[in-house]
């Protein structure tokens, strides 16, 4: 709360919008395309494979979730090419907001490049470098974004 106003935050697709704030009804972001964890998943997106991404965000959709978020982090994989694809194949198949997942810069400015509607980014942690470099790239977009609260020195008391 600022001063006696809430504050809200809206993002949205081509043909959806969700807005996030007190009072509002809970959003479900769903997380499931995101290949940690996910050797299947990992090794078909590293080999350009996005047929469980599609399949994954339908089911996310189907199963209630207003907004999708997106990793591509495949490790020695091309992250800023893969993120920009999936993200590309999840708003192919289904109409809900997405939420870009990824701690790389390049990643990041390619999801942003790509993306359809005013995107979440997600996870920007407090780092004074990686603001200074993230919150432009967001501004410049219109993106909204989530904060982690954690800096060079851990995570804050």
């Amino acid at each position: 709360m600022i001063g006696r106003e809430f504050v809200e935050t809206t993002v949205s697709s081509p043909t959806q919008t969700v807005i996030i704030g007190p009072g509002r009804p809970f959003v479900i972001i769903g997380e499931r395309i995101n290949p940690t964890g996910r050797k299947l998943l990992a090794k078909e997106m590293a080999e350009g494979n996005f047929d469980r991404v599609r399949a994954d965000a339908i089911a996310q959709v189907a199963a209630g979730a207003h907004m999708l978020d997106v990793n591509a982090g495949v490790p020695l994989a091309d992250e800023p090419a893969l993120l920009a694809e999936a993200i590309r194949v999840v708003q192919s198949v289904v109409e809900v907001p997405i939420c870009i997942d990824s701690s790389i810069v390049a990643a990041l400015r390619e999801g942003l490049r790509v993306v359809k509607g005013k995107p979440l980014v997600n996870s920007v942690t407090g780092e004074e470098e990686r603001l200074e470099v993230v919150l432009p790239m967001v501004a410049e977009r219109g993106a909204a974004v989530t904060g982690v609260a954690t800096d060079e020195t851990g995570i804050s008391y």
